[in-house]
């Protein structure tokens, strides 16, 4: 990987001409993105990452923490938050915005205990493969201290995807699932490592943390398909 995506934001931060990302996916056509959106304020955040944030508490993990933009709001308001990403020009903008916790990690290889894990921006999409989300929810589950809470977004990207006269989908079958995407990105002409993405619809999200000992409730729907879920630990009998 280049860390073009954290080359950006690391653009933006110090004032290194920042450009537009180019964003294109599997079932998508190129997309131009303004690395200014990732350094929004929490009025400017939509309302699904705006819950979350006020509904985050105790000590927080910020996973995938990009900009650190949901960080530094939680901070502001005297939360204890450890911002983490796998990108280290990314971590590096975000120290130099007063989050001197910002670490290099990826969530996998992370230990500690949090009353609060945050994964927005579709949390679910570091999971990357249908297949490895219980690999990632067994994992975000140790993490959490007694009572603890993991707030996630995701949206259900089926609406992406042509229907027939039936209202059937055509969906690509050589995938595990329709929310499997490929990414490819774009910066000042460099081109990425292309990297999986996943999308989980809310269903089967719910259903997998079922089955790794999770509740997960429907916490707020979005306009576009995307929803916040709250996962918690199920009691043992």
């Amino acid at each position: 990987m280049k860390d073009l995506f954290g080359q950006a934001i690391l653009d933006y931060q110090t004032g290194n001409d920042p450009q537009d990302l180019i964003t294109e996916t599997s079932i998508s056509e190129p997309d131009e993105m303004s690395v200014a959106y990732l350094f929004r304020s929490f009025e400017d955040m939509p309302k699904i990452e705006q819950k979350a944030l006020t509904l985050a508490h105790g000590k927080i993990l910020d996973v995938g923490c990009g900009a650190g933009s949901h960080s530094l709001y939680l901070e502001q308001n005297g939360l204890d938050v450890t911002p983490i990403d796998i990108s280290p020009s990314a971590i590096k903008a975000c120290q130099l915005r007063g989050l001197p916790k910002a670490t290099v990690a990826d969530v996998l290889d992370f230990d500690g205990k949090f009353d609060t894990l945050l994964l927005l921006m579709n949390g679910t999409g570091i999971f990357g493969r249908y297949a490895n989300i219980t690999r990632y929810l067994q994992k975000l589950k140790s993490l959490l201290a007694p009572g603890g809470q993991i707030l996630i977004d995701s949206s259900d990207i089926i609406y992406m995807f042509d229907q027939d006269e039936d209202g059937g989908h055509w969906i690509d079958t050589s995938r595990d699932y329709y929310g499997e995407l490929t990414f490819h990105l774009t910066y000042k002409g460099l081109q990425e490592t292309p990297f999986d993405w996943l999308y989980l619809d809310f269903n089967t999200l719910q259903t997998a943390a079922n089955a790794n000992g999770l509740q997960c409730d429907l916490v707020l729907e979005g306009d576009h398909y995307d929803y916040l879920a709250r996962l918690t630990p199920v009691a043992m009998v």
